[in-house]
């Protein structure tokens, strides 16, 4: 069969790339993992290049044949695990570098917010030439300076005699103090990319909550619901059906609002704090469902290990949804209110 080259560059706010994907005999399938629909890119490089694309929530191919990968991560962890796993990745959502996985993520194998008008064909010279990098030959001089026993224009950690006890001090100090910093560096950047960014996004909401006027309309129509417990299970049992699940699921988006919204309304008393824990299960039911190829290709999965474990979760995340919504009621019996405490 005649495979051909395709260019795929960043869209408007988008970052990375540009990416030259050239099919071969080995490499000439592609997978997309989206939440369960099938974004128009997939449609346009699959008639370009005569791939062939596959559903990573329903099946799954060895990452050795594994041309590239689609996916919609709003900068949780699939922008970042493709990448890892040297799979040119292609996303749909503008993120940049960003989830836990970021240090992976490069220019050379990431590009995003990739539309239909960011697909485009070229000739599989002008791939092979943008997508080669030239190697760095051997130098001998560097080679022979290996063997100096001593370099006077080099500090003593740099010193290429590597029996140097003083130099393997200071390597070793060095290395333990780099990664401290980089684990410091690290767990900033999740706060002030992932943690902050949220509660700001949670005190906005309750603000338009409370100021639109939304709280009281939305009371009026998740009180017979968040007010009961056959309510609750109805919630839970919509949110655990296997083919919502995968588009409810991305990044918990709904689990978040709807769970702002039953909190305030919680607070100003128009829901008992009795139901707060049921209420917790009924909307996370879902919770997880887009992120089980993920966490599959994490743990290094065979294909047909996927493609069992992404219907075996959804259903049996369907089948106890309701019921675990109801012991979670029964759990939250004993509950005292605060104004008999004091």
């Amino acid at each position: 069969m005649a495979w051909k080259s395709v260019r795929i560059e960043k869209g408007s706010g988008g970052w990375g790339g540009p990416l030259f994907i050239t099919p071969t005999a080995q490499k000439h399938k592609f997978i997309y993992v989206t939440g369960g629909n099938r974004p128009k890119i997939v449609d346009k490089i699959e008639k370009i290049t005569g791939m062939k694309a596959i559903d990573g929530f329903k099946t799954s191919i060895p990452e050795n044949e594994t041309a590239l990968a689609i996916v919609d991560c709003g900068g949780t962890l699939r922008c970042g695990l493709y990448p890892k796993k040297g799979i040119l990745t292609v996303n749909v959502m503008p993120t940049g570098k960003s989830g836990p996985l970021q240090q992976y993520i490069t220019p050379e194998l990431y590009v995003s917010a990739v539309g239909e008008k960011q697909v485009s064909e070229v000739s599989d010279n002008a791939a092979a030439t943008a997508a080669s990098s030239p190697a760095a030959s051997a130098d001998p001089e560097v080679a022979d300076a290996d063997e100096a026993k001593f370099d006077t224009t080099k500090p003593i950690t740099q010193q290429p005699n590597k029996q140097n006890f003083i130099a393997k001090i200071g390597i070793g100090a060095g290395k333990v103090v780099a990664t401290f910093n980089q684990a410091a560096k690290e767990a900033v950047k999740t706060v002030i990319n992932t943690i902050i960014p949220f509660m700001a996004f949670v005190a906005l909401l309750i603000g338009i909550i409370q100021g639109s006027g939304i709280g009281k309309a939305f009371a009026k129509i998740m009180v017979p619901l968040a007010g009961n417990v056959w309510g609750l299970m109805i919630l839970g049992f919509i949110c655990s059906l296997p083919f919502l699940s995968p588009l409810l699921g991305p990044g918990a988006v709904i689990g978040q609002i709807i769970g702002t919204l039953i909190g305030v309304e919680i607070g100003k008393g128009h829901i008992s704090p009795q139901f707060a824990l049921p209420a917790l299960f009924a909307i996370n039911t879902q919770n997880g469902a887009d992120f089980i190829p993920v966490g599959l290709g994490l743990e290094e999965a065979e294909a047909k290990t996927v493609e069992v474990g992404v219907p075996s979760v959804l259903y049996s995340r369907f089948i106890n949804g309701a019921p675990r919504v109801f012991v979670a009621w029964l759990a939250s019996f004993g509950y005292i209110p605060v104004n008999n405490l004091i």
